[in-house]
């Protein structure tokens, strides 16, 4: 029975002694260096993501130009990422009104695109009218926030 004691806590003691060799450090975590390439963020961070409209009006201002001649530029260097174009109003005006406008806008945002080499195949579009705003409130600054056409990776 004494030999059964001495035998147990030799096996405690000898796994108290390799419990305290150096602990194995963790790997270290994998340091990101921005958004993965060809992603929706890396298409609001390196292109931008949206053009702006004037008041009651769908067609693209030669900012908005800017900008799709960056995003035609990102899909001919992405090919496997179709995109959906959103187009948005500001609250202003009647539902039916702002559903057409906001397909107004964009398809002028789809047909720019398609007169820079995209594909017409990679491209939906959408309108969603006044029912998505990305600025809130009754005001010039938020109404020209709203007045947009917003570019997604599908």
């Amino acid at each position: 029975m004494n030999i059964k004691i001495l035998g147990a806590f030799a096996g405690v003691a000898l796994l108290a002694a390799c419990s305290s060799a150096t602990p194995t450090p963790a790997p270290a975590a994998a340091v990101s260096a921005g958004p993965t390439p060809g992603s929706q963020e890396d298409l609001v961070a390196n292109v931008g993501d949206r053009i702006f409209f004037a008041f009651d009006k769908s067609a693209v201002t030669a900012d908005a130009k800017a900008t799709l001649d960056k995003q035609a530029t990102w899909l001919a260097k992405y090919p496997q990422n179709n995109v959906q174009i959103a187009g948005n109003c500001d609250e202003r005006g009647t539902e039916e009104y702002n559903i057409a406008l906001g397909q107004r806008r964009a398809s002028a945002d789809r047909d720019y695109l398609v007169a820079r080499g995209v594909a017409a195949s990679r491209i939906t579009t959408i309108s969603y009218g006044k029912d998505r705003p990305v600025a809130l409130g009754s005001n010039e600054q938020a109404w020209a926030q709203n007045r947009n056409a917003i570019t997604s990776v599908k």
